[in-house]
């Protein structure tokens, strides 16, 4: 089963408003365990970066003058994340953002029930309980040291073991491996060549054999 969990960092709180997507982080897990492959971009917005959104992610609009637009990336992503199910912490407000950038490319939106949204899940899970990234993070004593601002991949790989946690799989495979079509074919060969191992009945158990046989009345062996 492969998943994407997936951040985003962006200008402001509403694509509405004028906002941009300005960073995007994208994380593949193969049976919910990450499988190394990743999309990370950081974009020009076309616009000012207000100083409220960059004290939370640290990037200001001299660092984003030099990236690629959206729509220079959005082949890339799209064909990252494919059809798989997203894994997203709120995910009403980024695939809101992802989606109105796909709209200025008259590019399909992204469905949000094709989304697995773990902030709602921890709200479910943990009714009246702190429901952030940190809190979770916390929670599952998981290391978000070097978080002190927020940033799209480095999210994404808090959240993909926040997610684990919060669904139970943290050993989802119990360290089994895949048993090849070879590894069989193997295993019949030695046992093919293993000689039959003899059990003779001790003196003692053919006495007691007798003596059984002699209680017998009408033995099945006997009858026509």
């Amino acid at each position: 089963m492969r998943e994407i969990v997936l951040d985003t960092e962006t200008t402001g709180l509403n694509p509405n408003d004028g906002h941009r997507i300005i960073e995007l982080g994208c994380l593949e897990l193969i049976n919910h365990l990450p499988s190394g492959r990743t999309f990370h971009s950081y974009f020009n917005p076309e616009r000012e970066v207000p100083f409220a959104a960059t004290e939370i992610h640290g990037l200001t609009w001299d660092d984003l003058k030099g990236q690629p637009i959206f729509a220079h990336q959005v082949d890339l992503f799209l064909e990252f994340i494919a059809n798989d199910r997203l894994v997203i912490h709120n995910a009403e407000f980024d695939l809101g953002f992802l989606n109105a950038e796909l709209g200025r490319l008259n590019l399909t939106s992204i469905g949000l029930d094709r989304a697995v949204d773990t902030l709602k899940i921890a709200r479910q899970k943990y009714p009246g309980a702190p429901a952030s990234l940190d809190a979770l993070c916390r929670k599952f004593s998981i290391n978000n040291a070097m978080r002190d601002k927020h940033g799209a991949l480095l999210d994404a790989d808090l959240l993909a073991q926040v997610y684990v946690e919060l669904i139970d799989a943290r050993q989802p495979a119990l360290g089994l491996s895949a048993v090849t079509a070879g590894d069989v074919k193997e295993i019949r060969s030695v046992n093919a060549h293993r000689q039959p191992r003899v059990y003779a009945p001790s003196q003692e158990e053919l006495l007691h054999h007798r003596s059984l046989l002699k209680k017998l009345t009408k033995p099945i062996w006997l009858l026509e």
